[in-house]
């Protein structure tokens, strides 16, 4: 875990060293100006048999200012360079996390919640920060200032020192204890977070559909029951943070008057100075102080070490989809074959989501997938793309088996317009050059004509250069449809596939939509996976799905002959009472 944190610390080394130098310069000279104030009392005011001496006033009093003055800028720089580190850690783990996400599979991504890779990026990065940043300075500045003002006190006085360290054991045996009690609800916290960034994503994302039902009330309890469970662990973990301020009162408190107490004997006795005194009650409040911000150190770095956890879990995620040593980089044409294809989404489920599947599709075909809802078809479709790879058999596009290409390009040339359209926040240009960032606007045009997508563009203010919100919240879901298969075809794709990208389209825009296929990309394969029989039956062959497996395979004519659930959900889609999910269908 270290090793993969510390490699996203990469130019910011130089930074992460310097910043604990001027630390421990600056508790030097810390260190320094309590024996130039002892001086100042010993041999300055009390010097001269009393009478004071001004002269070494004036130089030790110089010295103080000199020594205080790289005390601050030492601090200064310190500061300077450990925030640069730290903020630097921090974008470089963001970066980092987010380039892995984008190469991971849809496998890996269904390790991980959505909620769980936002908190991720967010909170457990800025913990990571803070205690980065905690670890460059204060995790330097405390041991050091224990160090230099313990050495110091055994110098000046053994016995009164011996205080000091009684008190140190002490405080580090209870700092120990409340450090361990806390730690466990630390490290319960940050999957809370993941529960509430998911409750806020999914009410943002579905207001329409809370508002519509009216559950507003439901929504904000939901919120609350999440927020309360976040509240309630920290408050019982900074409840016993808090023990800290009195425990250290007390054991400050303690110090001083036992040192005040022995201090005034041993000067009576003429063992100890007044100017001694005074350095051994500085260190006393060093020596504390250090140990409060170690404790506070503890802290952080408990919090931070689930955060680290979780931040090394995206990190150290192994793609399961990875290029071949050479990969092939040209797709010759858009044949597709499935030969004796089976596929689990995990490697030890018992039952595979499809069964033996053996299709041979030509290039330039169309072809019509139906069937109900879990027969696998977008599954089926998902793996021409490589979105997944098969768990058996091998699948073929273009003559090559899709593990020898290099996923880029075979991307490229499979364009796919899945079931969930997305659109992202730009202008509807901005969206169409997804598919191609060269593309000129007449291109786009053009891509949108076949897509019926320029009718409804044409008549917006702005055209072409309407805004579009995020998520395509300000375009029907047929509009959204439309822009989205306009945006596959910028691709000019060897294969084409319309996972039930047409449901929310009328049917006859779904007709002139298949009319202009057939005429403007003769050439590409295309898969239209549908619910309506209406919208694949002119295709060359279709194939009907049934349980992960291929119930049958033919025209609209021959499966109306010789399969028995086609005919049956055709003759309730006529009569307009069933589709594949109905009863008598799949």
């Amino acid at each position: 875990m270290l090793r993969t944190l510390g490699a996203q610390i990469k130019e910011f080394k130089k930074d992460s060293v310097l910043t604990p130098v001027f630390m421990i310069g600056e508790v030097i000279m810390e260190t320094i100006i309590p024996l130039l104030m002892a001086s100042i009392i010993d041999n300055g005011v009390n010097g001269n048999n009393g009478s004071g001496d001004m002269n070494h006033i004036y130089l030790i009093g110089f010295l103080m200012i000199v020594v205080a003055l790289a005390s601050l800028t030492f601090g200064i720089l310190g500061g300077r360079y450990g925030s640069r580190a730290s903020a630097g850690f921090a974008r470089n783990l963001r970066r980092a996390m987010y380039e892995r996400i984008q190469t991971f599979s849809f496998s890996n991504i269904d390790k991980f919640s959505t909620s769980g890779l936002v908190t991720r990026l967010t909170t457990d990065v800025t913990n990571m920060q803070n205690a980065y940043q905690m670890i460059l300075r204060m995790c330097m500045r405390a041991p050091a200032t224990l160090i230099c003002a313990m050495f110091m006190s055994f110098v000046i006085s053994p016995r009164l020192a011996s205080v000091y360290l009684v008190a140190v054991i002490f405080l580090g045996c209870v700092l120990g204890l409340i450090v361990s009690r806390a730690m466990k609800h630390f490290t319960q916290a940050f999957p809370k977070y993941d529960a509430l960034n998911e409750s806020v994503q999914e009410n943002v994302s579905a207001i329409r559909v809370v508002k519509a039902y009216v559950r507003e009330e439901h929504e904000i309890r939901k919120f609350k029951t999440a927020s309360n469970n976040i509240y309630k662990i920290f408050c019982k973990a900074e409840g016993i943070v808090a023990w800290n301020g009195p425990v250290m009162n007390l054991t400050v408190y303690t110090c001083i008057l036992l040192i005040s107490w022995m201090g005034a004997h041993l000067i009576v006795q003429d063992t100890l100075k007044t100017g001694q005194l005074m350095n051994m009650l500085t260190y006393c409040m060093n020596i504390l102080m250090s140990l409060m911000m170690l404790s506070m150190i503890f802290v952080m770095v408990t919090m931070s070490a689930a955060s680290a956890k979780r931040i090394c879990e995206v990190l150290e995620e192994k793609p399961d989809l990875t290029n071949p040593a050479e990969p092939v980089r040209e797709v010759k044409d858009g044949s597709i074959v499935f030969d004796h294809v089976s596929f689990r989404y995990k490697k030890d489920a018992e039952g595979a989501v499809l069964k033996d599947i053996h299709l041979n599709i030509k290039s330039g075909e169309t072809i019509g997938i139906i069937g109900g809802t879990g027969s696998a078809k977008s599954s089926l479709v998902n793996l021409v793309s490589r979105l997944y790879d098969v768990s058996e058999g091998q699948l073929l596009v273009g003559g090559v088996n899709v593990k020898d290409y290099d996923m880029e390009v075979l991307r490229n040339q499979v364009a796919v317009v899945l079931q969930n359209n997305v659109l992202f926040s730009g202008t509807i240009l901005d969206n169409l050059r997804w598919g191609n960032k060269e593309a000129t606007l007449e291109e786009c045009r053009h891509a949108c004509e076949l897509a019926c997508a320029d009718e409804f563009i044409q008549k917006m203010p702005q055209g072409y250069e309407t805004f579009i919100e995020q998520g395509g919240s300000n375009v029907s879901g047929g509009q959204k449809q439309r822009l989205c298969i306009a945006r596959a075809l910028m691709k000019k794709p060897r294969v084409l596939i319309l996972d039930d990208s047409t449901s929310a389209v009328d049917t006859a825009t779904d007709a002139r939509i298949r009319q202009a296929f057939a005429q403007a990309i003769p050439g590409t394969t295309k898969l239209i996976i549908a619910q309506r029989i209406s919208s694949v039956e002119h295709a060359d062959r279709i194939i009907v799905m049934h349980e992960g497996q291929v119930d049958g395979v033919g025209t609209h004519e021959e499966l109306l002959a010789g399969n028995a659930i086609y005919r049956e959900v055709y003759d309730a889609q006529m009569s307009g009472s069933g589709d594949f999910d109905e009863k008598g269908g799949m």
